[in-house]
């Protein structure tokens, strides 16, 4: 095979592999393949695996003339992969090697070697699972770890094992850092294959920035110095794109550019256009310097020309989903490991190179190794969503290196199911296949067919592409209108994002077109009215009502609260719907960055499959009353509510419970009589506790408390106020607890008073266990067994004073005469004399009276 470089010499293929540092390993490679379908590739960046080994492969027997299909994670690196191969075979890109990537396709039926971003493969699969026209799958820079990626190759790796028994579809995982030994447990024990690639020494310096100062100042300081210190050009890694636009405005300001040693500056990242981006990659000419400004993009995939100094501030930044609120954040982490040292090899492709890292050494060594998985920490309905439309209703029937985590997946499957993609027992519906047909996450997608379905479809792909893009107008009031007037003129600036947009919004509007879908257009579809009932159809609980007395701020259908810029022309709406805010986990509010006015009456309208309707029963805890309104609401917001006359029953009934919960059982008109006669029933409870089936019921106040829907329930169902409680006849709702024959054995095994030798009746108190019975001591003359009662419990007796104070607690009366009356009567006959103290007081008759009144009533 001979290829092509430029349009002066022919070299082979073999020659110049010779020169990357993957030709060591092609012959293993290729040796590998003839006898596996499975194989990890190590390699360093720069390593030639990307350009150069899917053309050693190509013409291999097993491959039986069909195709190869490449992920990539960008599109840049996907174009720039096809473009090289395709120079390396003096073609031009979509014959023999093409690409698929984002709103642009470069394919022909000559074309072997396919290029594609990762989404595309999972629609690829869909549509024929087993990829019978391809004979190699590879998945170039696993190591990203992309959502795409794995679900790439879950799906691959069930649609081989069902589909391709007999012309088997082989597999290459290519990667730079990579935990091998996980892959090649998750493959079957799948062969690994490293090459040690080729670079030069990187020599790394270290300039942490003081806590006091910007990361941007400080970037612009170390690249002014290392401009002095180094020759060649640099490439610095910022967090995101508004710190390389803050860098970029202070070096313009610093640097002093002469025409004989130009030094150009070159942002680089996702949102750019490929022009662009193909700038700030491509080499410089003759004695100029190029300082690339780039994101996380830069880590991988991509080879910049001329590189020879990194400088790396040591911070990423990641939208990452938040499952507490639902929504995706931005985060800004620090560096892992293999990152740093990925960035840093970026410097000694050709040369040795410098690294100046904007942390310590010791924090060097406290990076953790690798980073987490997309799949571990993203938004998963649209994987919920494919795997539905795979087949799949559990995760865990497919093969992952890292599986879906079940909370996240469960809140992806919540989503699924307000968008009416699936139904109550998680099955596709048939909305949901239209969403799962379409290029978008199933927000968007059900925006799309729904404002298709009422004739909007023009402005719902209007809407869905400026969502896809970087806000053309971001300093702009948050007034999404405003940005589809200025898609409706050409702009002088931004034109390129301009362009994109209107290129996006073709492509869904071709897409929707595809569909088979019922429409009923609404009339006046060029009102912007509309705006905000499409943006709603996307972000159900971002819909949002302004808070009484604060104009700015604003309480979201998910619970949120979100804000808007005092400057915001919004503020004079009521009901928003919100397509994008900003904010922090740490943060109780969120910055409106996007959103549109909604009318009431529209979103009654249109989305009452979205509006609950219920009966919301509330105590007003200043009032003390019950307040029973019948409510309109979309998740946490109240839409709507009206006074309802005649709530029901049961739900007054519960509430009232709660009350009493939460003001114990206090708040219930209790008395003296009603608490003695409940301490009886105690008494007998705790009594016949070692019987079996205990007849007593146990009327502790936990037992109330937790039991109060059974005992006091149906008796709740009138109350409306704080007075209809103090009005409940207690004591008849405790004794219907009583079942017959209990009520005439209370009496009889827990009277309320006790007949006592004197022939007084003394009230027993229960209070105590065992009850008290409390006696003057002359009333219990005669006596020398211990009362009883409940069938042989003996009362524990206070025997008292004249002066009504205890001489003696005792249950054992026998005793007490014997040994201890003695005692007590030397004591009170002199301080009682007008009480008789008998020398025997078992022969002497009981009396509640005085020795005086003795006499007097035998004369």
């Amino acid at each position: 095979m001979r290829i092509m470089v430029g349009s002066a010499a022919h070299w082979s293929i073999t020659d110049i592999m010779q020169t990357l540092p993957i030709a060591s390993v092609i012959p293993q490679v290729l040796s590998t393949l003839c006898v596996q379908d499975t194989l990890i590739l190590e390699a360093p960046p720069g390593a030639g695996k990307t350009t150069f080994l899917p053309l050693a492969l190509l013409d291999q027997e097993w491959i039986q003339h069909k195709k190869i299909i490449m992920l990539e994670p960008r599109r840049l690196a996907a174009k720039a992969a096809a473009e090289r191969m395709a120079s390396q075979l003096g073609e031009k890109v979509g014959i023999t090697i093409g690409y698929r990537v984002k709103l642009e396709s470069c394919v022909s039926q000559q074309t072997r070697i396919e290029v594609v971003t990762e989404g595309i493969l999972t629609r690829m699969l869909q549509s024929d699972p087993s990829l019978s026209d391809y004979g190699l799958v590879i998945f170039d820079e696993y190591h990203e770890r992309s959502l795409n990626a794995d679900l790439g190759l879950a799906l691959t790796l069930e649609g081989r094992a069902l589909f391709r028994d007999e012309e088997p579809l082989t597999l290459l995982i290519m990667s730079a850092t990579l935990d091998g030994s996980r892959i090649a447990t998750l493959l079957n024990d799948a062969p690994i294959i490293r090459s040690e690639g080729k670079s030069y020494p990187v020599e790394a310096f270290y300039y942490p920035k003081d806590k006091h100062t910007y990361i941007e100042g400080h970037v612009t300081q170390i690249v002014l110095q290392a401009l002095k210190e180094q020759t060649g050009s640099l490439l610095v890694f910022l967090p995101g794109q508004l710190e390389i636009r803050r860098v970029e405005r202070q070096l313009l300001s610093q640097i002093n550019n002469t025409s004989s040693n130009p030094i150009f500056i070159c942002p680089l990242y996702g949102d750019l256009s490929l022009k662009q981006q193909r700038q700030a990659i491509e080499p410089t000419e003759e004695g100029a310097r190029k300082i690339v400004l780039a994101t996380r993009i830069a880590e991988t995939s991509l080879t910049i020309e001329g590189i020879s100094t990194v400088i790396d501030s040591g911070q990423s930044r990641e939208s990452r989903f938040d499952p507490n609120t639902g929504m995706n954040r931005l985060y800004t982490r620090t560096l892992t490991q293999s990152e740093a040292t990925q960035r840093a090899g970026r410097a000694g492709r050709l040369a040795p190179g410098s690294c100046y890292r904007l942390w310590s050494k010791d924090k060097q060594n406290q990076l953790i190794p690798f980073s987490p998985a997309e799949i571990t920490q993203a938004d998963l309905s649209p994987l919920a969503l494919q795997l539905l439309c795979w087949g799949v209703n559990d995760p865990n029937e497919l093969c992952w290196l890292d599986p879906p985590p079940l909370g996240a997946f469960q809140q992806a499957q919540d989503l699924l199911h307000r968008l009416g993609a699936i139904d109550t027992h998680g099955k596709l519906t048939a909305h949901g296949e239209k969403l799962a047909s379409l290029p978008v996450h199933p927000r968007i997608g059900h925006m799309l067919i729904r404002g298709a379905e009422l004739g909007l479809l023009s402005q719902a792909c209007q809407i869905a592409a400026l969502l896809s893009e970087r806000d053309p107008l971001s300093r702009a009031s948050s007034d999404l209108e405003l940005r589809l007037n200025w898609l409706a003129v050409k702009p002088a600036e931004n034109r390129f994002i301009w362009q994109r947009i209107h290129q996006q919004a073709k492509h869904y509007q071709r897409a929707c077109q595809q569909l088979s879908l019922t429409c009923k257009p609404v009339s006046q579809t060029e009102d912007t009215k509309w705006i905000g009932l499409l943006v709603a159809f996307a972000y159900p609980d971002r819909i949002a009502e302004q808070r009484s007395g604060r104009h700015l701020s604003y309480r979201l259908s998910n619970g949120r609260a979100a804000y808007l810029n005092a400057s915001d022309s919004l503020h004079k709406y009521t009901l928003l719907a919100i397509a994008q805010n900003s904010g922090h986990v740490d943060r109780k509010e969120d910055r409106i960055t996007l959103a549109a006015y909604l009318q009431p009456e529209l979103l009654e309208r249109y989305m009452s499959d979205s509006i609950q309707i219920e009966e919301v029963l509330e105590w007003h805890p200043q009032e003390q009353r019950l307040i029973s309104e019948q409510q309109h609401s979309i998740g946490q917001l109240v839409l709507k509510k009206a006074p309802l006359d005649s709530p029901s029953p049961e739900a007054v009934a519960l509430v009232i419970q709660d009350v009493i919960k939460q003001q114990g059982l206090q708040v219930l008109p209790w008395s003296d009589d009603i608490n003695y006669w409940k301490l009886r029933v105690m008494f007998l409870h705790q009594a016949y506790s070692s019987v079996e089936d205990n007849p007593w019921p146990d009327l502790s106040d936990t037992w109330l408390t937790d039991n109060l829907a059974d005992w006091l329930g149906p008796y709740l169902t009138d109350v409306r106020h704080i007075k209809h409680l103090k009005k409940l006849n207690l004591k008849k709702i405790l004794e219907s607890l009583l079942p017959w024959p209990l009520p005439q054995q209370l009496n009889q095994l827990a009277p309320e008073r006790y007949a006592v030798p004197s022939g007084s009746h003394i009230r027993i108190d229960y209070s105590e266990n065992p009850p008290v019975l409390a006696v003057k001591l002359q009333e219990m003359f005669g006596c020398t067994d211990t009362p009883n009662i409940a069938n042989g419990i003996a009362l524990k007796l206070h025997l008292l004073s004249p002066a009504q104070r205890p001489l003696q607690v005792t249950q054992d009366l026998k005793s007490f005469w014997e040994h201890v009356y003695p005692e007590v009567k030397k004591d009170m006959k002199g301080r009682y004399p007008k009480h008789p103290w008998p020398d025997d007081p078992l022969n002497t008759a009981a009396t509640a009276r005085t020795t005086a009144a003795l006499k007097r009533s035998k004369n």
